[in-house]
């Protein structure tokens, strides 16, 4: 798993698309996406395992789409981590009260993708999320990853119509094999 080839297929790898956590559990898919996009475009934190197995922590504007989480990642030591060991930790962004609690944390499999049609694609919505139009000097050096979920939990300070207040997890184990038994 710790190889430094890219996958090309993305059902072949561990843990559930984001499109899979919004079937099995859409309260929590809108929840986290709500949190990781507060302030108009994705932002967060991504924690990757460096080579002495410590952790490293990153700023990152992830993209989110129906189907898939994604970031588009730079040449440079996350690149590295992720290509060698491709365990992450994504936090949302912090929040004022009254919502100084909220949050949202993944954590799975990224999973390095080589379709240059997709690229195009999240490149394109990265963007228009941001009201670009132009695209800056190594923009295209960008590696593409799916982070795939397994397991993620949403904090609220306070109660929406879909979650209470507290901590929701969802795991993806646990939901896979409830459906297989």
């Amino acid at each position: 798993m710790g190889g430094t080839k890219p996958i090309s297929t993305p059902s072949s790898s561990p843990g559930a698309t984001w499109g899979d956590l919004g079937a099995v559990r859409p309260d929590i898919a809108a929840a986290g996406g709500r949190l990781l996009y507060s302030f108009g475009i994705g932002l967060g934190f991504l924690a990757t395992v460096r080579v002495d197995g410590g952790p490293r922590v990153h700023p990152i504007c992830p993209v989110l789409t129906e189907s898939g989480l994604y970031g588009m990642i730079i040449p440079g030591p996350r690149l590295m981590d992720l290509r060698r060991d491709p365990r992450y930790a994504l936090h949302g962004e912090t929040y004022p009260p009254p919502h100084q609690d909220d949050a949202f944390y993944v954590t799975g499999v990224a999973v390095e993708l080589t379709d240059p049609v997709l690229w195009e694609r999240i490149a394109n919505q990265m963007l228009t999320e941001r009201s670009l139009t132009e695209r800056w000097p190594g923009f295209e050096a960008q590696v593409l990853f799916e982070f795939r979920v397994e397991r993620c939990l949403v904090t609220l300070t306070q109660a929406t119509e879909e979650l209470p207040a507290g901590h929701t997890v969802w795991r993806y184990l646990e939901s896979n094999s409830r459906r297989d038994a």
